[in-house]
């Protein structure tokens, strides 16, 4: 049987949405200088560069050989979470905003673990579903019962350290990544079906809680050191009346996007978002729909939309298992940040601490997505097209 090899081929459409992404992020961070204290755009444009070789090696890096050290990967973000988890060590584990979530370092900068712990967790993932697919050809009840309990122990645990932390915004896209996962793992759908219940369920119970007792709910989440969760639920709910303390920067947002209207005040004109805390990091949105309005909001969503097709293209060409699922895991990564950075900036979900993908100022973060996409290209790259499949 012949057949065609396509491993010269490199995804130059990816490439072209990624680079598109990254000038938007550069020339938004630029027009916002004015209203910074540092120079961000050059510090980002540093970030791309070191990103765009992390894609070039992990593009002619053999994907499939991430299965041979998916648990080293894996217990070095478990040891970086836990070295945050102690405040260790002094001096460099850095609090910022109540939340244990960086190392500081003199010359490099700060670096958080959470991001990188989103791609470790996504290889690590894959190769559970794989090898036990691989070892149980047959889906039964039992079989696929010990897979979701093999998922569970290895999402538990960053997932505790994480929540710890606290980053709500950091749960839910680990969350994201192994729903998506899950999805496609082949778990007889039956017992998908059922989880997805009992989760509607428990939130309704938690839904009714809140509705009945609120201050025993409150009292219980003030405890549990998650504070910050109820004073954003409530800047939700009730944006209006918290105001300062939790509904001010979502009526910031939402008067900057507004007054953009159709084509925007112009380049580097802000009038509402030099109001809001560090634009340039989870509300640049909002930036860019107060300068370019609707039309550029759109540019910007269209982008995402190719992406996330362009992702899901790769992960149903793929012939090699482990690569769809790497792929499945970014595209529920990146999904959900897009969807839940712009949702929160329209009122459309509560504000969490997630960056816009590829746009919003951040070493960990930027480096973490360029990995991501590197390891989707080796994908793309290492693919075979046979002539009769």
């Amino acid at each position: 049987m012949s057949s065609k090899n396509t491993n010269s081929n490199i995804d130059y459409t990816l490439i072209s949405i990624i680079i598109l992404l990254g000038i938007v992020s550069v020339f938004t961070i630029y027009t916002l200088q004015p209203h910074l204290d540092q120079n961000y755009y050059l510090k980002q444009v540093i970030w791309y560069i070191v990103g765009s070789m992390a894609v070039v090696v992990m593009m002619l890096f053999d994907f499939d050989r991430l299965r041979q050290v998916s648990w080293i990967l894996y217990g070095i973000g478990m040891i970086l979470l836990l070295m945050l988890f102690f405040h260790f060590p002094p001096g460099i584990a850095k609090e910022v905003n109540g939340a244990w979530g960086w190392f500081e370092f003199p010359v490099f900068g700060t670096m958080q673990p959470a991001e990188f712990m989103k791609v470790f967790l996504i290889i690590l993932l894959a190769h559970v579903i794989v090898a036990h697919n691989e070892k149980y050809k047959n889906h039964t009840l039992k079989f696929d019962i010990w897979l979701l309990t093999k998922i569970a122990l290895v999402t538990l645990p960053p997932l505790a350290l994480v929540a710890k932390q606290p980053d709500l915004g950091g749960v839910l896209v680990l969350c994201a990544i192994t729903v998506s996962l899950v999805l496609v793992s082949g778990i007889q759908w039956r017992i998908i079906l059922s989880l997805v219940g009992t989760a509607v369920i428990a939130v309704c119970l938690v839904v009714a809680a809140y509705i009945y007792a609120p201050e025993k709910v409150e009292s219980f989440v003030d405890a549990a050191g998650f504070e910050h969760v109820e004073s954003r639920f409530q800047g939700w709910l009730n944006t209006e009346e918290v105001g300062q303390s939790g509904g001010y920067q979502l009526i910031r947002a939402m008067l900057a996007i507004g007054s953009g209207q159709l084509s925007g005040k112009g380049i580097g004109d802000y009038q509402v978002v030099d109001t809001i805390p560090e634009p340039h990091t989870d509300m640049i949105f909002t930036a860019i729909a107060e300068q370019f309005g609707f039309i550029g909001s759109s540019f910007v969503i269209t982008l995402y939309f190719l992406l996330i097709y362009r992702l899901i293209h790769i992960g149903l060409q793929s012939n090699d298992p482990f690569g769809s699922y790497l792929v499945t895991g970014c595209i529920g990564m990146f999904t959900f940040q897009v969807f839940q950075n712009i949702g929160m900036t329209v009122k459309l979900l509560p504000i969490t601490g997630l960056p816009l993908p590829f746009i919003s100022y951040g070493g960990s973060s930027t480096l973490t997505y360029l990995i991501a996409i590197g390891m989707v290209l080796s994908i793309h790259f290492r693919t075979k097209e046979y002539m009769f499949d």
